[in-house]
């Protein structure tokens, strides 16, 4: 084996000004240019000895197995590439060396280094390696006849005791290690054991770094690999490994073992890799700036981060005298294997892969994935923690990868927010329970303690009734009549619900008892599947709702809680009551169900801390007299609640009213949650066949008088009606869903026009209106009591525009009122509409979806109608001279919620201080 080189003798190059190595030559003779930086090196692929006959910016992909003629350069791609030929004196440009080689991926470049190797050789590695190389390492120490000494390589002396003069033949280094990213001073090593076995091979695997960052033969090392798949490519769309070295007999030796086994990289695989090289200074510069504000981010709150940009990191000093960079990868410890598993589960934009270097962000956990091949014992004994979390950085705009990852953390119980710091703190995960109540109640309360109180909107079909069933765009819009929802906690270990507005339904359940047993949990960061549990649906009504029959609508009302409580709360149980009251009318076709599924949803959620609400938003003065809260007007209030919350809220409302009706369309839960307006279509029709809904951008609210026939409906029944009609007459049938689809795109085009004055708007939905509704006239969905409600409002002095909505066959009327409809004239109508026996509500369509009541209060005290609240108080105290329901706890809010009258209930519950909205 040839002496090794004197790392001295090989020129050190910094990132900024590397070596004088082969570039293109100055075109003018009078003077030299100075060296490339770089960034300049990565950009500039070329190679002097090797010309393009063309000319072509861009080396071009040799695509071919055999070159002809006898003697030449190539004659098998095996052997040999143009295009390679080009990647190989790139990648030996930029590390500072003088060969390069590429194969098929970072474990064959190993694979062929390790080759080297013989029987009864000693490698010396370290003992926090990627879980490939250990696993490799032990391939070789079982089928080839090497001693592998794992050793902790951080510490220099730890490395001393295991050299030998003549056994050792190979040392395998990384820094920083993955995933702990320890820190090994490759310089220090690499003298140690070239003075006492002189015939050692220092490797070291520097993916993690990439030439960049990192150029390990400056240091002292004989062989540098890397898995090019990362860094160096960037893009993870291809698989590549570079080995680099300045011995020729080392190269020649491995080059031999690339021929023979045949695993040199592929020519197209090649020139991908050659463009990914260009961009590496440029994408780890965005990399690094962000690893940097994540690291300090986590490190802030509280976890153990490792990260070498932080400044208490180990070997940090080390570190930054043989790199010039801290990489992209960090990774951090929650102290809870389970919440681990929930933050990975829980992030978005972070991709859940066992891989990293590649320009979108990645999360894992290294233990169950890329180091999952080392036996728990092994890692345990390592010092690998179970709980840790691998985060690998692109280069997306920090601000949301840092909100996605605190929406993650928020969203599995990591952290909680802390009313009296005002930011973010860390749950600290513990087995006394007395500390983590007391850690828990820094943020929003314990959960035995917290009351929630929630409201959504109600919807109205303001144009496409029936018709969206066959595929016609129907228009939905929230109606500011709302239903309430109060979680209030218990203690004794039962959870109870109170329907006020279905037979005043009331009922208890021991948490025990419940049926735990038929409950298959939702895997972390899995969403409810599309198909409802039939088997805990059957247990629920078999137990615990058994002898409900003849209160169908509440018992179907209970499902619905007890099914999503049950699968929400697997493992925590938490005890309280939920009290739902509306100011909607119950089965009008107003979504009353959509209403009450959506706060019933919110508040399991909540409760559950399976979603949580962002810090408030700061005061602009310290003056707390000036502190206002949250006004609510439609569309023009501050959109509070976060859009991923709104989501998750919106899929579980979407369960419950499955649970409630089977199959239904989703845009009242839709409209419930995120309020506005929506256009909704069925698979195969409108927005270019897809099915979903869209909100209608630019929806001006509109005020509305809602008329409650108090006629019952079947909606099945009235369905399947119109189908009937168009299997006898298709072709009536069919023109009428055409001129509604027509009806519903003109009054789209009129709501987001915003040339249209209000006055045309009005007029031009006034009638779109008496259109739409001659044409379910004819449909047969309307009925007398509607056509009086419609008589009643168009005649004179009146003349407004008045149409069914919903089924039909009874339920609501809905009546556009102009903003110049006299108030006189407003009171006299409604006057004549109850002596009709009708129920008129006047009421606002368009305005805010989910609402929640804040448990931010205002630093000064605020004096309420029913009670005074107190500096971090989440909601007023008791009322005194209630009683509660026998064994319900000690109520907050719940009393003065059931006491309220239905006419008072509305501005009670905006009165109780600031509601945030969706």
């Amino acid at each position: 084996m040839a002496p090794p080189i004197d790392p001295k003798t090989i020129p050190a190059i910094d990132p900024k000004v590397p070596p004088e190595l082969p570039t293109p030559e100055p075109e003018s003779p009078v003077r030299s240019r100075k060296p490339y930086r770089f960034s300049t090196l990565c950009a500039t692929v070329e190679n002097p000895d090797q010309k393009d006959q063309y000319g072509s910016s861009s080396v071009p992909i040799y695509q071919s197995a055999t070159f002809k003629g006898v003697g030449n350069a190539y004659d098998y791609s095996r052997s040999g590439n143009p295009t390679r030929s080009h990647l190989e004196h790139h990648i030996a440009k930029i590390s500072s060396a003088t060969h390069a080689l590429t194969v098929s991926s970072g474990m064959a470049a190993l694979d062929i280094i390790l080759r080297i190797l013989k029987p009864g050789d000693e490698v010396i590695a370290g003992d926090d390696l990627y879980g490939g190389t250990n696993r490799l390492l032990t391939y070789i120490k079982s089928h080839g006849g090497v001693v592998v000494h794992h050793v902790d390589t951080t510490t220099p002396a730890s490395v001393l005791p295991f050299i030998h003069p003549t056994k050792t033949a190979m040392v395998l280094l990384e820094s920083p290690t993955n995933p702990l990213l320890k820190i090994v001073d490759i310089a220090a090593i690499s003298k140690d054991v070239k003075e006492r076995a002189p015939d050692a091979i220092v490797v070291v695997d520097n993916t993690m770094m990439s030439p960049y960052l990192q150029r390990p033969l400056e240091h002292g090392a004989d062989i540098v690999y890397d898995s090019a798949t990362k860094y160096l490519s960037g893009h993870h769309d291809l698989m590549a490994g570079v080995i680099t070295c300045n011995r020729d007999d080392l190269k020649q030796q491995m080059a031999f073992t690339i021929n023979s086994v045949g695993n040199a990289l592929a020519p197209n695989d090649c020139f991908l890799l050659l463009r990914g090289t260009k961009t590496l200074a440029l994408r780890l510069d965005r990399q690094q700036a962000t690893s940097q504000l994540v690291a300090t981010y986590l490190h802030g709150l509280g976890f153990t981060t490792h990260y070498p940009g932080l400044p208490n990191h180990p070997g940090r000093e080390i570190h930054e005298r043989i790199a010039s960079g801290n990489g992209a990868v960090l990774s951090f410890e929650t102290g809870d294997k389970e919440m681990s598993e929930r933050i990975v589960g829980a992030a978005r934009l972070w991709g859940i892969s066992v891989s990293f270097g590649c320009v979108n962000s990645l999360i894992s956990m290294p233990c169950v994935m890329s180091h999952a091949s080392i036996d728990p014992a092994t890692r345990a004994a390592r010092g690998l923690p179970e709980d840790l979390i691998r985060l690998c950085v692109g280069i997306e705009d920090p601000a949301d990868l840092i909100d996605d990852l605190e929406q993650a953390l928020i969203d599995a119980g990591a952290i909680a927010f802390n009313v009296q710091q005002n930011k973010y703190i860390r749950v600290l995960p513990s087995t006394n329970e007395e500390l983590n109540r007391a850690v828990q109640k820094l943020g929003l309360g314990e959960p035995d303690d917290q009351e929630w109180f929630v409201s959504a909107p109600g919807k109205v079909i303001l144009f496409g009734e029936h018709a969206v069933v066959h595929g016609v765009t129907a228009l939905a819009a929230s109606v500011d009549l709302r239903c309430y929802g109060l979680a209030t906690p218990r203690n004794d270990g039962k959870i109870s619900v109170h329907f006020a507005d279905i037979d005043n339904f009331y009922r208890e359940w021991d948490i025990n008892t419940l049926p735990w047993d038929a409950v298959t949990p939702i895997a972390v960061g899995q969403e409810h599947p599309d198909v409802l549990d039939q088997v805990l649906i059957d247990t629920i009504v078999a137990g615990p709702l058994q002898g409900f029959d003849e209160i169908p609508k509440a018992k179907t009302a209970a499902l619905a809680f007890l099914y999503m409580y049950l699968l929400l709360n697997h493992s925590k149980r938490p005890s309280f009551n939920f009290s739902a009251r509306g100011t909607l009318p119950v089965g009008a076709g107003l979504g009353s169900s959509a209403s009450f599924s959506t706060c019933a949803a919110t508040a399991l959620l909540l409760v559950s801390r399976a979603i949580s609400l962002p810090p408030p938003p700061q005061p602009t003065t310290t003056d707390p007299a000036a502190t206002v809260p949250h006004v609510h007007v439609s569309h023009g209030g501050r959109r509070f609640i976060p859009p991923t919350v709104a989501e998750r809220v919106n899929k579980w409302a979407f369960i419950s009213e499955k649970v409630l009706h089977g199959n239904p369309s989703g845009i009242d839960n839709s409209v419930a949650v995120f309020g506005g307006a929506l256009a909704y279509a069925r698979a195969g029709f409108g927005f270019g066949g897809k099915a979903g809904m869209h909100p209608v951008q630019g929806f001006k609210s509109l005020r509305f008088l809602l008329t409650n026939s108090k006629v019952p409906r079947d909606t099945k029944k009235l369905v399947a009606g119109v189908g009937a009609l168009k299997a006898s007459e298709p072709e009536l049938v069919d023109g009428i869903l055409k001129a509604i689809q027509s009806i519903s795109e003109e009054a789209r085009r009129a709501l987001a026009d915003p040339e249209l004055s209000r006055e045309q708007l009005l007029c031009a939905l006034s009638a779109l209106i008496r259109e739409n509704h001659e044409h379910l006239v004819t449909l047969g969905v309307s009925h007398p009591s509607l056509e009086t409600i419609r008589a009643t409002t168009a005649a004179a002095p009146y003349g407004l525009s008045t149409k069914l909505t919903g089924a039909g066959g009874g339920g609501c009327a809905v009546t556009l009122v102009p903003d110049d409809f006299q108030t006189e004239a407003l009171d006299k109508l409604i006057a004549e509409l109850v002596q009709e026996s009708f129920v008129p509500y006047l009421t606002s369509v368009g305005g805010s979806g989910l609402g929640i009541l804040s448990p931010y209060t205002p630093p000064n005290l605020v004096q309420q109608s029913h009670a005074v609240v107190a500096p971090g108080q989440v909601t007023p105290p008791e009322t005194p001279g209630l009683a509660p329901h026998p064994g319900a706890g000690d109520p907050l809010l719940r009393l003065a919620f059931e006491k309220q009258s239905m006419s008072d209930l509305a501005q009670w519950a905006d009165g109780l201080g600031r509601w945030l909205y969706v």
